[in-house]
């Protein structure tokens, strides 16, 4: 595993492992909004793979570019299978393979993704949800967040990751004037809430985000994940939320309601 002291390199080079169009949209995103000194490229393994891959040599093509870091979007279980061959052919030190659905990575399966990754010296953080993910740890389940250390992974959590939204707030209006995208979420929900804040009151605040949340709308699953006793997607959802409760708390109008003698 890279040590986090060491500082990651300016031209962050990052390979997006795709399946569909959930990993598209994310690589889209990726690409439009992260600093110029990042070379983002994907790749879409074979459509036909079998549920045991024996020589994962055989599926992970030489030619895939050099690379620091690789993201998996990965939208079946069986990719998990090709990340540390591809790790060894691009080079890479770290991997992000999130979780916004346990079909596409069982709990079982990323507990053995990092153990492979981890034979072979490369970094490995599963966030669950994927916008769980700060510069220093992830989402596991409910109340538990697991902490990393890794250069290359928080470097990409500066950016993408747990929603960070600050909000400049009028105190004579009390509407939301503007947001800073401090951090976006890796498929641009957070971004999309943010410009359809501004000019909202600070008491319609934290729902109209949630609304916005769910209209984007966030990839996240929604079945029940029984590591959290709710869906992922209220999970990235709450999380939004709860990131603008203490900032707009100071403005909101309380009232309290004082029975009669």
């Amino acid at each position: 595993m890279s040590d986090k002291t060491t500082d990651p390199p300016a031209d962050l080079r990052i390979l997006a492992i795709v399946t569909g169009r959930y990993g598209r949209r994310n690589v889209a995103n990726l690409q439009q909004q992260s600093p110029a000194t990042w070379h983002i490229r994907d790749w879409q393994p074979t459509s036909t793979l079998p549920q045991v891959i024996d020589d994962p040599s055989e599926f992970v093509p030489d030619s895939l570019p050099g690379s620091d870091l690789i993201l998996s979007f990965a939208e079946t279980a069986t990719v998990a299978q090709l990340i540390p061959e591809a790790a060894v052919v691009t080079g890479a030190r770290a991997v992000i393979a999130g979780v916004d659905n346990e079909a596409w990575l069982p709990r079982g399966l990323a507990r053995q993704l990092q153990s492979w990754l981890s034979e072979i010296g490369v970094a490995c953080v599963t966030p669950k949800p994927w916008c769980s993910l700060t510069e220093e740890s992830y989402g596991v389940r409910r109340g538990y967040q697991k902490s990393y250390d890794d250069s290359l992974i928080a470097a990409f959590a500066r950016r993408f990751g747990q929603p960070d939204l600050r909000l400049s707030i009028d105190p004579a209006t009390r509407l939301i004037t503007g947001v800073d995208v401090h951090r976006d979420s890796v498929c641009g929900n957070t971004r999309f809430v943010a410009e359809q804040l501004i000019g909202v009151p600070v008491d319609d605040a934290e729902r109209a985000a949630g609304l916005l949340h769910h209209h984007y709308p966030c990839l996240a699953g929604m079945e029940i994940d029984s590591d959290f006793s709710d869906t992922l997607m209220h999970v990235s959802g709450n999380s939004l939320k709860d990131g603008l409760a203490d900032q707009i708390r100071p403005f909101k109008d309380i009232r309290f309601i004082v029975p009669n003698p």
